[in-house]
């Protein structure tokens, strides 16, 4: 083992100005001496591009050109990443300080361990904190009930992830979750209890943008597992878990999408197929059966649990 082992790093950017400096010094900011950093820009307009050349003699390489989304983006810093271990930060997150250097001593520490991750804080657009995700000591079985790791605090080995291969670009929403299984099938996954990164929640995310895709992929994720039969054992025991951990996510995500009726229906369904996936999300459930009523103290709930629920992704 080395002193200290490179680091690659891959940022992939588009249209996220408002944020992208910030991450972009979380990263060239780390104590941690022996980082590449990458920036793979998919065409933005928006200012996003001064911003890379700002700091350009200081990355190892960038690019803005169009692509077909995030997914090949990385997957393009993934292929030039010399790093033995490696981690991708969205434009719109960032690394809190010391982050690299804990996860590189981690993974250093546990040479049976094919990723690592933290913890990771989500804050609004002013930088206001909302919530703190902690997860636990998650393997396998864990990933495939859909219990989700914040991804910005996932650090990869990269002779784990070479032998997983890189991300799906048929997924563009629950792409990080897919990758996570295929490596866990592989190798250990270390939890460690600390904050290692942050995340934005704001009305240009993902997760509001297009709430309704996460569910369509967690189906499809579902689906692709039934398929592998490195699955078929673990599918055995835990196959309603699966099924409602995927109504779980679908049902959280409708009803940021305020799809109500079909929220509650997927809620129902995971209800039936194993209570212990779905009961800590009662209120939601709750919520997605009478909001159309539009009670305003169950309103008000809903504001609150936005705040306290943001795990989910």
């Amino acid at each position: 083992m080395s002193e200290n082992p490179l680091v690659s790093i891959v940022t992939p950017s588009y249209q996220q100005a408002a944020f992208l400096e910030q991450t972009i010094k979380s990263v060239l900011e780390q104590d941690y001496p022996n980082i590449e950093y990458m920036v793979v820009d998919g065409g933005s307009d928006d200012g996003s591009v001064d911003i890379i050349q700002k700091y350009a003699d200081r990355l190892a390489w960038w690019v803005s050109e169009k692509d077909h989304g995030q997914a090949e983006a990385i997957n393009k810093g993934f292929s030039r990443a010399r790093g033995e271990y490696i981690a991708w930060i969205n434009s719109d997150d960032f690394y809190k300080p010391g982050a690299i250097r804990a996860a590189v001593a981690e993974l250093e520490a546990h040479p049976e361990a094919g990723m690592a991750f933290g913890e990771v804080q989500v804050v609004d657009k002013d930088e206001k904190v909302l919530n703190h995700l902690q997860y636990g000591n998650w393997g396998l079985p864990e990933l495939m009930t859909f219990h989700i790791i914040g991804q910005p605090a996932v650090f990869m080995r990269r002779s784990v992830l070479a032998k997983a291969g890189f991300l799906n670009t048929d997924y563009h929403f629950m792409l990080d979750h897919q990758l996570w299984l295929r490596m866990g099938q592989l190798a250990e996954i270390r939890y460690v209890p600390e904050l290692w990164a942050g995340a934005h929640y704001h009305e240009g995310c993902k997760n509001l943008q297009q709430a309704e895709e996460f569910g369509k992929d967690a189906y499809r994720i579902v689906d692709w597992m039934r398929g592998e039969p490195e699955f078929t054992d673990q599918l055995a025991n835990l196959a309603p878990y699966v099924q409602a951990g995927a109504e779980r996510i679908n049902g959280f995500y409708l009803l940021d999408a305020k799809e109500y009726q079909q929220s509650f229906r997927c809620y129902w369904r995971g209800l039936l197929l194993a209570p212990g996936i779905i009961l800590p999300e009662w209120y939601r459930m709750a919520f997605a059966l009478f909001a159309p009523l539009g009670l305003e103290k169950l309103r008000e709930r809903r504001i609150q649990q936005r705040i306290d629920c943001l795990n989910i992704e």
